[in-house]
């Protein structure tokens, strides 16, 4: 993984899991154990969901960048198929709290995708110009001729 990946990923995280940190204690405070079930296991789906998908794509980006949409695109529809599939197998179970569980899903994707946004827009991230869009930017500037 690049180093500006990791920046942007460690940005989307560390305020992701301080949201989990929170959910835990009020889902704990609000419904018991099961509150507290619920609120890691929404934690540890939308983190490891995003984490595995940016890890994928970087992964990509740095080896093949032109398949570098299709393979977002495959990421992408492959984590809904995932989570729907978990979604469905937990359907009315009494092992975790349903609405702690969603709520804090749906915080910590909205923090994360927010956090995200953010650490992109701060990364430094290079342009690279080829060497013969630069030499006609050069000459242009300078109305030159070689």
């Amino acid at each position: 993984m690049q180093e500006h990946d990791a920046r942007i990923l460690r940005g989307a995280a560390l305020p992701t899991a301080v949201v989990g940190v929170v959910a835990l204690i009020v889902g704990f405070a609000l419904a018991g154990t099961q509150g507290l079930f619920g609120a890691l296991f929404g934690l540890t789906l939308v983190i490891g969901a995003f984490a595995a998908s940016a890890f994928v794509i970087s992964w990509t980006g740095g080896r093949r960048p032109e398949l570098l949409l299709p393979v977002a695109f495959l990421v992408y529809t492959t984590k809904l198929g995932i989570l729907l599939a978990i979604l469905l197998l937990f359907k009315g179970t009494t092992a975790l709290d349903t609405d702690v569980f969603g709520w804090t899903a749906l915080a910590c994707v909205i923090v994360w995708l927010g956090a995200q946004a953010v650490a992109v827009k701060r990364s430094k991230q290079p342009t690279i110009v080829p060497e013969d869009e630069a030499g006609e930017t050069a000459v242009a500037a300078t109305g030159e001729h070689r």
